[in-house]
């Protein structure tokens, strides 16, 4: 089975964060493979291993600094294609999965892996993106992973428990934290990962133009959380708050 792995190369979140002169984050540090695609990428490595397979992980972002995807690699990834042009500086997350699917098309995996969110971007919504542009069945929160030759079985975090789902391959799905303990990479898968290939894509290479969103154009701090009003019941505080829920219309 080959597998490709969607990650992302992020700022490290132990360090400040800051805002660059377009008022989107500033990547322009050291940059680290999300932990939440560690998990994706190891249950990658887990189901490659078992059917003989290989994982290629995919990215889009600034090429200059390959750190976390030589992590990837270093874990056991075969190689990797990141996708990198200025056209792309604050692009949202339906043309994030559009390049994506785009570069998805180009390697034709047998099963997409992927995480449940960014850690930076926190919308939640790449991975279903990415199954509608390659018209594939999407599973989202598995927690457990068990494949066969055509199908794949999930456990799927919801609610109310775990929905028991089998999916048709090839397939999107995207894993929570829980999936599995992502391995640690060793001396010798980094030292490989040093000589592993990274091939760097331009939207020209992929045939893709992307409309040009609006630019952030100002960013202002949000207002500091000001003391809560207190009623002291002197026999009338329910008909305060009764009063209060009524004035912000939450009754």
């Amino acid at each position: 089975m080959n597998i490709v792995v969607c990650v992302k190369q992020i700022p490290d979140p132990s360090a400040p964060q800051s805002l660059d002169e377009h008022h989107n984050l500033n990547r322009s540090g050291k940059l680290l493979l999300d932990e939440a695609d560690t998990y994706g990428v190891e249950m990658a490595l887990q189901l490659a291993e078992a059917s003989s397979g290989e994982v290629v992980v995919v990215s889009m972002g600034d090429a200059t600094d390959l750190t976390g995807l030589r992590t990837a690699l270093a874990m056991g990834a075969a190689r990797a294609v990141v996708v990198s042009d200025p056209a792309l500086r604050g692009a949202n997350a339906l043309d994030t999965a559009a390049v994506l699917s785009a570069v998805i098309t180009s390697v034709s995996p047998d099963l997409v892996l992927t995480a449940t969110e960014s850690s930076d971007g926190y919308t939640g919504t790449v991975p279903a993106q990415i199954a509608e542009f390659l018209g594939w069945p999407s599973v989202t929160f598995a927690k457990s992973l068990s494949a066969s030759e055509n199908s794949l079985t999930v456990s799927r975090q919801s609610e109310a428990g775990y929905d028991e789902v089998t999916v048709s391959l090839p397939a999107v799905v995207s894993v929570t934290a829980g999936v599995v303990e992502p391995r640690y990479a060793s001396f010798k898968g980094i030292m490989a990962a040093k000589s592993k290939s990274v091939e760097v894509k331009t939207l020209r290479d992929l045939g893709i133009t992307l409309d040009q969103g609006q630019a952030i154009t100002a960013v202002t701090e949000a207002p500091s959380r000001e003391a809560g009003e207190k009623f002291v019941d002197d026999g009338t505080a329910a008909e305060k708050i009764i009063a209060f829920l009524e004035s912000v219309k939450a009754l």
